[in-house]
């Protein structure tokens, strides 16, 4: 069955690893730069954990599992070496109603994390249904040859402009219209050989054009 695609915001929710190895450790500074309230718990926590955590609101708990830890969460990610104790954790997830991700189990997940091409506020996720998450890496990695920073910045401009052609074109469908063509290869090659006042300026006249 399809999986349904989503970018989820995490921001100052609950948010639990369990586990406290490299993997945890991996998962922990990804969800981090989400603006999560992220939990750890493990009965021994990898300096590496502790540094990745340091400085932040990261509440590192060291002692054993325990379904109270996952009470309030939004989801949570099972980050261990023990078979027994991941399918427990799945299982606690499923009665409470937790979204849950037990680290290559694809059978113990209501999610799969996808490979992220992230540039700026762009970001291309790349996912294969949990069937191999190391051909997303591959897809990953020729997608960041493909896709620069420039195109990061290309995107804040077109925000940008979205406001200003939402004030100024009363019809939806001409404001669909100049907002594709705004953000088509060929605008985009103009910002890249002109700069972005010289885009500016262009898709400013674009938008006069249509009033």
């Amino acid at each position: 069955m399809a999986k349904y695609p989503i970018f989820l915001d995490l921001n100052g929710r609950r948010v639990v690893i369990i586990g406290g190895g490299s993997v945890a450790t991996r998962k922990a500074e990804t969800i981090l730069g989400t603006g999560a309230r992220l939990v750890v718990v493990a009965p021994r926590l990898d300096d590496m954990l502790r540094k990745v955590c340091a400085g932040t609101k990261a509440e590192l708990i060291e002692s054993k599992y325990s379904k109270d830890y996952i009470g309030r969460a939004t989801l949570v990610i099972a980050a261990t070496n023990d078979e027994a104790l991941n399918k427990q954790i799945y299982k606690d997830c499923q009665e409470l109603e937790i979204l849950c991700n037990v680290v290559d189990s694809p059978k113990l997940c209501d999610f799969y994390v996808p490979a992220v091409v992230q540039r700026g506020d762009l970001q291309i996720a790349v996912g294969t249904d949990g069937k191999s998450p190391a051909y997303a890496g591959h897809l990953r990695k020729k997608l960041e040859n493909i896709f620069t920073d420039k195109h990061g910045e290309f995107l804040g401009l077109l925000e940008a402009i979205r406001g200003f052609v939402i004030e100024k074109i009363a019809d939806a469908s001409e404001r669909k219209a100049i907002l594709g063509k705004l953000a088509d290869d060929e605008s985009f090659e103009y910002f890249l050989q002109k700069g972005p006042e010289q885009w500016r300026k262009r898709a400013e006249e674009i938008i006069k054009a249509e009033k």
